[in-house]
């Protein structure tokens, strides 16, 4: 069995997304290593934020998070807070919306370079 450890997240700002995130979802200020801005988050895996080259279109991914009901409240109310909008599906059909998706509540939003993010409190088909 192979566990993650980290992967490479580009950005138009390094520094902008890694402290996006991980003032969204309640983390420790990121950390610097090598070309890196460094967020880590649970079960020992972190994300390691780099700067893309301008030149390049940067190719949105998806990053989802699994989170407790208060853990899920907090970040909610962070995104709101910011008057971000937020979806209820990945496809973006449901603005505004959280999905109540095997018994628990799921939320898309973007980071600032684009990145389709994803809070949820109870795994799908869970």
């Amino acid at each position: 069995m192979a566990d993650l450890n980290h992967t490479i997240v580009f950005s138009r700002d390094k520094r902008a997304g890694a402290a996006y995130l991980a003032e969204i979802l309640g983390l420790p200020d990121p950390t610097p290593f090598g070309p890196f801005q460094v967020v880590e988050v649970g079960n020992g895996v972190s994300l390691d934020y780099m700067d893309a080259d301008r030149s390049v279109d940067i190719h949105a991914q998806h990053y989802a998070f699994l989170v407790s009901d208060a853990e899920f409240d907090a970040a909610f109310g962070r995104i709101t807070e910011r008057g971000q909008e937020f979806w209820a599906d990945p496809g973006r059909s449901r603005a505004g919306e959280i999905n109540r998706n095997d018994g628990g509540r799921g939320v898309y939003f973007d980071d600032p370079s684009g990145h389709n993010m994803e809070i949820l409190t109870v795994p799908y088909g869970g």
